[in-house]
Parts: C-alpha cells; structure tokens; sequence
C-alpha cells in the first residue's frame, strides 16, 4: 500500500451478530455480518454480556484469517463502544481503565460492551493500537437540557451517537466546512429514531430512542406517562414483559404485527387504510420532533440531513419532507453504515486531524 493508505478492521457487535469490515481507507475491502442463532446465544443468557468474548473471538479471527488477512498487515482496529459513563465526543484509545470499566458494567449490560474488549484482544498481540468511536454514552448537552420535570428523574444520557455523528462529519466535507461552523439536524431513522441538534462541533441536545421522540418500527418513542403507569401497575405484566412491550414490541409492530417496512408499504398500495395511518403518523412524530430541534437552534439551521436504515424507504422521505424541509436544505444519507463510521473516526487520529482521546473514566467537556 502507499504509505497514505491506512487498513482498518472494524467491528460492531449486536445482540444477534457481529458485522466487521476491512477497509483500506474509506473504502470496504471485506466486510462480513454473521448471525448468530439462537442456540448459540442460548448458552450466554442470564450471564454477563463479556462472557461472549472468546466465542466471538474465535469467530472474528476465523473468517479474518480464511479471507486471506493477518492481524499485521492492519493500521488499527476499531470496535464499537458501549456503556460507559458520560463521555464528549470523539475517538478514544482502548486502555486498561475503559476494559475494567466496561466489566464492572456499572452502566449496563449490552451487546456494544463487546466492542473494545475484542478490538483490544486483536490488536494487542500484533502490537496495534485498539479504539472506540463515539459510543452509546457521548452526552455533549447543557445542564438546561437534562432536567425531565422531576428531581427525582434526570434524562437519560445514552442514545445513538456513532452514525449521525459521523453523517454531519460527512457534510461538512461534503461543503468544504468545519464541522464546529455547522449548525445542523441529523435524523437517525432506524431500530430506534433519534434526531439531534448539532451545533459548535457537539451534540447540543438529542431524544434516547429506547425512551422518548417518534416510535420506530419497534419502539414506543414518547408515551403519556399516565398511562405507562397504569399499565406497569395493573399487574397483567412483569417489568421484563413490559420492557419488551415498548422497547422491542412497541411501534409500528404493535399496530400492524411486522417491523418490516418494505411490507407495510405493500400494504398501504394494497389499500390498508391502518397501515397508511400509522405510517404517516411516523412520518408526523418525526416531523415534529425535528422542529422541535429547529427551536433549540433557534431557527438557524443550515442542514437538515435525514439517514438509518428506513432513510432507504422513498415513500417515509417523501412523507417526512412537507414537515422538515421549511427549515433548511433536507439532504437524505441513506443506510446506517456503523463499520464505515469507526473507520473514518480512527482514520482521523491516523491522519492527525484530531487526537486520540485517553478514557479516564471521568467527563472532559
């Protein structure tokens, strides 16, 4: 390779899979997404999230090695970050500090925990360096916007980070711009929909998809907490039952039976007045979360950029458009390319375009 060019291996663990990738610079040379069934997930229930390191491990280093690879021919391994505490943005060296951190769980157990510890178990024996790339816990907001209504309840500081992060990123470059001179809307339309205000190179304000803003195709978004409350407490649920019910059985799944929106979309051509409603109420919630970020950069909004994985569903651009696209230039990124987003982060620190941010555990904003 030239000595500009930079191999990265990047990896994104998920509950059901892991999707990794080798990309010579911004470009994909394999990339591989396994599945991983429910017999072989059986095994880890009810155990800690990092007890699936070697058997990941294992899987990784396989199909890496048979694609014709060796650890030593990469620049830098990247993983997905997950649970830790409140952190700024950026990309962050994988140390000891982050790995006992994420093994303690003191945040939680999830399935991007997985991230540092196996980009760190890959790239140690070849002398690499290990990193993460704007994980779950990036929380860049004022204090003003982390009050909920009760002192005895603050905002969560989690929600989905890595991609419409690296979305912004993408069009500033795409404008010649600095990302901090960039006053911007990014909706993340996937699993979850997260819209976040982007101003002075931070997240300024942002909704948790698992408990607040538009629902999604399995999840509730905003709920009248009335009504939450009556449910937990008429003792037909468990708190499991009722987690499942509206963070993975909530929205467009609970109305029309399917997360699957290519064939909602065939019902509402086959003339399904419900499915053509709870789409466009979708589209609604969407909308109006969006200008709800259009206030809090007080209407000066230089981009609003639309992207995840429904941002591929012409028909949801098309609804969402009429309710947006008032407030500034509405631009689509279709996909939520993650593998690509921890590629272009590491890429930044290899080129020295920013540094390396060393986790201490402790919030630097």
């Amino acid at each position: 390779m030239p000595a500009a060019d930079f191999k990265v291996l990047a990896i994104n663990p998920g509950s059901t899979s892991t999707k990794f990738g080798v990309y010579v610079n911004e470009k994909p040379e394999f990339v591989k997404n396994v599945r991983h069934s429910e017999e072989e997930m059986d095994q880890f229930r009810g155990r800690p999230v990092l007890d699936q390191k070697d058997f990941r491990l294992r899987m990784v280093e396989r199909e890496f090695h048979e694609a014709g690879y060796k650890l030593e021919q990469l620049s830098a391994v990247a993983g997905r970050g997950g649970l830790l505490p409140r952190l700024i943005s950026g990309t962050y060296r994988v140390n000891a500090k982050m790995l006992a951190d994420l093994r303690e769980a003191k945040q939680g157990q999830h399935a991007s925990n997985l991230g540092a510890v196996l980009a760190d178990a890959l790239a140690s024996p070849a002398g690499l360096e290990a990193y993460i790339v704007d994980p779950v816990s990036v929380d860049e907001r004022p204090d003003r916007s982390r009050l909920s209504g009760s002192a005895l309840i603050q905002r969560p500081s989690l929600s989905h980070m890595l991609n419409p992060k690296a979305i912004a990123k993408r069009y500033a470059r795409e404008k010649s711009t600095p990302y901090k001179d960039l006053r911007l809307i990014v909706v993340h339309m996937g699993s979850g929909i997260c819209v976040t205000a982007q101003e002075g190179g931070k997240t300024i304000e942002y909704n948790d998809s698992r408990d607040e803003g538009p629902f999604a195709n399995e999840r509730a978004g905003s709920l009248p907490s009335g009504e939450v409350i009556k449910m937990c407490f008429s003792g037909k649920y468990t708190q499991h039952e009722v987690e499942n019910l509206l963070l993975r059985e909530a929205g467009l799944y609970s109305y029309l039976g399917t997360k699957d929106l290519v064939k909602i979309e065939e019902r509402i051509d086959a003339g399904d007045a419900k499915a053509k409603l709870v789409f466009d109420t979708m589209a609604y919630q969407i909308g109006q979360r969006t200008g709800a970020m259009a206030a809090v950069l007080q209407g000066r909004v230089d981009a609003v950029l639309l992207t995840g994985g429904m941002a591929h569903s012409t028909r949801l651009i098309a609804e969402v458009r009429p309710y947006v696209e008032w407030i500034a230039p509405t631009l689509v990124y279709p996909g939520e390319d993650e593998l690509l987003a921890l590629t272009e982060g590491v890429l930044r620190v290899l080129r020295q375009e920013e540094p390396a941010i060393e986790y201490t555990g402790e919030y630097l904003g």
